[in-house]
């Protein structure tokens, strides 16, 4: 099996990856990680860290295709190989391919996936750990341009592969989740669906909401919006523009991270229209669809606009839809006309569904 993994610069991809492979050998599973960035440095001793991307592209290119004929051998003799790469670099020398599709066709990786993470935890290890300049609008262009190089990659190379979109996760990573998709393919994908910039100041809603995230992760592979949220950034700097100050201070990475306020309100709109393409996205990518709606203090169901519409469209890609509805108010014809089955609490849905995903798990429906 081998998994080429693609990431922008500031995702500490490697420190993930080495997660992702100590949990494989925890269980039984052997897996080789080959970092190309390391190989190409320890091949070019001259070359100082951080600076292997102000080399001429004559030379980048000779030192990346030299490594990867090394890959490419190591990868016939181990039994599972992920190739920690990037689909394209943006640096001194513009916009260009962080690989090669001969090489490429060669190593013929079984999965493609791209790495995400949210534009907060991006600059700040940038800021700790990489001489990159960089604005926050940089940060989302740079991420949506990987996403779609690692996409033709995946396509161009092998339409048949998989290829997955995967948040790396903010306060619990998601290395549970790759290895399942790695190693266990056949256990149910779930989009889980919930209201979040509504219920951000209710933390007793809060509470709800994480416990249904943990719950469905116990069981399915579960792409979360929740693990890439940055939907709040623009409220919070306008709050801070409000109140006299020129940066917002977001927590992150186990500290604080300062954003200028005029930047992050520079980026709201593409903030917006991200979050809008990458949850239909990662729906897509999934077998079902899960909706928790959780009930307001006042007993109302805290149904949003943004779970509405993804309802609607995992029940138009002919997904699988489950909503959960503990609120005593009778949901509307349009949530029960596009779901499955609607369940009354999380208990109930994890009680049904822990019959199909056993199913599904066995290779049936």
């Amino acid at each position: 099996m081998i998994i080429a993994v693609t990431g922008m610069v500031g995702l500490n991809k490697k420190a993930y990856l080495e997660r992702v492979c100590a949990l494989a050998r925890s269980r039984g599973r052997q897996v080789a990680l080959c970092n190309v960035g390391d190989m190409m440095y320890a091949e070019a001793p001259d070359i100082r860290p951080g600076r292997i991307l102000d080399i001429s592209l004559k030379r980048l290119h000779g030192l990346r295709r030299s490594v990867f004929k090394d890959i490419i051998a190591a990868s016939r003799r181990v039994e599972n190989l992920i190739l920690n790469t990037h689909a394209t670099f943006r640096w001194r020398h513009g916009l260009f391919p962080a690989v090669d599709f001969d090489q490429m066709r060669q190593l013929g990786a079984d999965m493609y996936v791209c790495l995400l993470d949210g534009v907060v935890a991006l600059h700040g290890r940038l800021l700790a750990e990489h001489t990159a300049e960089h604005s926050l609008k940089d940060l989302i262009v740079w991420r949506e341009e990987e996403m779609i190089g690692t996409e033709m990659l995946c396509k161009g190379i092998d339409e048949s592969a998989p290829f997955y979109n995967l948040a790396v996760g903010a306060e619990q990573d998601t290395a549970e989740a790759f290895y399942r998709l790695v190693f266990e393919p056949d256990r149910p994908k779930a989009y889980l669906s919930f209201p979040m910039t509504a219920v951000v100041h209710l933390s007793g809603v809060r509470a709800e909401i994480e416990r249904f995230r943990g719950r469905m992760k116990e069981r399915f592979i579960c792409f979360d919006p929740g693990d890439l949220e940055e939907s709040d950034l623009p409220h919070l700097a306008r709050r801070a523009q409000a109140e006299g100050r020129d940066y917002v201070e977001i927590t992150a990475l186990g500290g604080h991270v300062r954003l200028a306020v005029d930047e992050v309100l520079q980026i709201e709109r593409d903030i917006n229209s991200q979050i809008y393409a990458r949850d239909f996205l990662l729906i897509d990518q999934a077998d079902m669809i899960v909706s928790f709606i959780p009930t307001l203090p006042d007993g109302r169901a805290s149904i949003s606009s943004g779970v509405e519409r993804e309802l609607q469209h995992a029940h138009e890609a002919a997904k699988e839809v489950y909503v959960i509805w503990p609120a005593q108010q009778t949901p509307s014809v349009f949530i029960t006309q596009t779901a499955t089955r609607v369940f009354r609490s999380v208990d109930e849905a994890m009680e049904a569904l822990a019959t199909h995903g056993a199913r599904t798990e066995r290779g049936g429906a």
